[in-house]
């Protein structure tokens, strides 16, 4: 069953326990962890104040449907629901299976002067489904039942998903037909084909298959305007593109309920392979180069120094970490080593191609080539990250991730300044902070910095809140500076906010406020998220 309070399912191979020479090595980087005392479900229940909505055949009421709908995957959402303070709750959550229940739904909303929130898979992390604060009800509609796919044009490669669709569903319902999206974001276990296009998510193999922008291809929005349909065009030069009015918009400008997407055939081959690199700054170029030469990769990861060792430090397997890191030193990757994962996809004579060059190139920087045995490792566990949450919590640490996307010249200092202000920004607490950073997505003009943090939790939780906003702010002013976008995957919600404007410009703001007020003139669309 999938947990209430954290990620994913409880019987889930990927659950996390730090081993005992993890705990070490986190206590030797922060001092031993404090542990916080989390509230049970039955506790919260008790706290969920009554539905300000009416009976409704589509609307569930009860308690445990609105904790379980009132919170999304962000550390500030973490805190609230392992504290049991949890300060709103949807008055409801509707279940409609399909867009004209959707529209009616809406309907009814307006009837009754209801705020909506969307609701995919709940994976967000900057706020997107929380429930605002308000003197009128707030329903939640979940798109949970709209998970199948719906129509097939094999000649054109373009499927219709409804847009509750969670990622392992779709890709298993594509890969009876031979067929592939290829977009797997690191929340893809969860995470909804509608959720991506909202907060317009990027996928791991991004390199081979394209942002997800590149795969909308249309659908339908039901809107409080009424029901608005993009088709599916190759491509128009006849004004602006309404799919980008779509995409990000994050539920204020109405629900996508049906995604039409570009599908690939399924590859006759993919392999995952690890390279280490002597140095950061001979890494960034050799990942640099490789795409910039189109090397025709599905994928790479490029982890700085601290995060390398901090990956071999927790991966348990001491001793043959141990004859892995004597070999690499003995070829010259020693104490600032980077890996690099990195993944070709495609027919066997493409990836027999791309692993050749790929290997030349990353002789000309010191490159030493380990083979599948790493990457194999990766692909098994590369959505497991967001079960490490659990791991640290049960040994009383926190961990939170900020991530954007810069030109080539701005990488090695932003990545730098990063890190250094959120390293610094407990100091007066004399607490200490682990910080590492690894470039995740890659194009012609720049990458995507991902940069996790972990801390001490604090006394209490309001402290270990207050000393999260200390982070994310620090976090975020350096990403400003820098000349970075405040997400490059992760979307606005409320937690981003604050910081979109400098992005956007005041021009750009007011276009964006005048879109959300064309569809929504009464402000009854998840409120409060992306802009004011």
């Amino acid at each position: 069953m999938r947990r209430w309070n954290g990620w994913g399912f409880d019987n889930s191979e990927f659950n996390y326990q730090l081993s005992d020479s993890a705990r070490q090595f986190l206590a030797q980087q922060l001092g031993e962890g404090r542990l916080l005392d989390d509230a049970s479900l039955e506790q919260v229940k008790q706290l969920v104040p009554e539905s300000r909505i009416d009976e409704h055949p589509m609307i569930f009421r009860d308690a445990e449907t609105r904790i379980r709908h009132a919170r999304g995957q962000s550390l500030p959402d973490w805190l609230a629901v392992r504290s049991g303070e949890i300060t709103t709750f949807p008055d409801g959550v509707a279940l409609p299976s399909n867009s004209d229940e959707v529209a009616q739904l809406l309907a009814y909303a307006q009837d009754k002067n209801i705020k909506v929130i969307p609701y995919g898979g709940g994976t967000s992390v900057v706020g997107h489904i929380n429930p605002e604060q308000s003197e009128q009800p707030v329903l939640t509609i979940s798109l949970a039942k709209m998970n199948r796919l719906m129509a097939f044009d094999e000649e054109s490669q373009i499927a219709r998903f409804g847009a509750g669709t969670p990622g392992p569903l779709l890709e298993h319902q594509l890969a009876d037909k031979g067929y592939t999206l290829g977009h797997f974001p690191q929340s893809w276990e969860l995470s909804t084909v509608g959720g991506w296009v909202a907060s317009r998510s990027s996928g791991q193999q991004s390199l081979r298959y394209g942002r997800i922008e590149q795969l909308f291809a249309g659908g339908r929005i039901e809107t409080p305007q009424g029901e608005m349909d993009i088709p599916t065009i190759p491509a128009s030069s006849a004004g602006p593109d309404v799919r980008e009015m779509i995409l990000g918009s994050e539920g204020r400008m109405g629900i996508l309920t049906e995604v039409d997407v570009r599908v690939s055939r399924l590859p006759e081959h993919e392999s995952f392979h690890v390279i280490f690199f002597p140095q950061w700054e001979t890494a960034i170029k050799a990942c640099r180069t490789l795409v910039q030469n189109r090397v025709q990769l599905s994928m790479m990861r490029l982890s700085n120094p601290v995060e390398t060792m901090t990956q071999l430090k927790l991966a348990g397997h001491e001793s043959l970490v141990g004859l892995l890191e004597k070999y690499l030193a003995l070829r010259g990757a020693k104490d600032e080593k980077c890996m690099m994962v990195f993944g070709v996809t495609g027919s066997k004579r493409q990836t027999k191609s791309a692993l050749k060059q790929v290997k030349s190139l990353s002789r000309q920087f010191g490159g030493v080539y380990t083979g599948t045995a790493l990457g194999k490792k990766w692909a098994h566990s590369r959505f497991r990250s967001p079960y490490l949450r659990h791991g640290l919590w049960e040994a009383g640490y926190a961990v939170d991730t900020m991530e954007t996307a810069v030109d080539w010249s701005r990488i090695p200092q932003a990545v730098e300044s990063i890190e250094q202000a959120i390293r610094e920004s407990l100091s007066e607490q004399q607490e200490l902070v682990h910080v590492f950073t690894h470039l995740s997505h890659f194009y012609g003009q720049g990458a995507s910095i991902y940069t996790t943090y972990v801390f001490r939790c604090a006394d209490s939780y309001g402290q270990t809140y207050q000393n999260w906003q200390k982070l994310k702010a620090a976090g975020a002013e350096q990403i400003v500076k820098s000349g970075g976008t405040i997400s490059h995957q992760h979307g606005v919600g409320v937690d981003h906010k604050p910081y979109l404007e400098a992005e956007k410009g005041q021009q750009g703001m007011q276009v964006i406020r005048s879109l959300c007020e064309h569809f929504d003139p009464e402000q009854m669309m998840n409120p409060g998220k992306l802009v004011d």
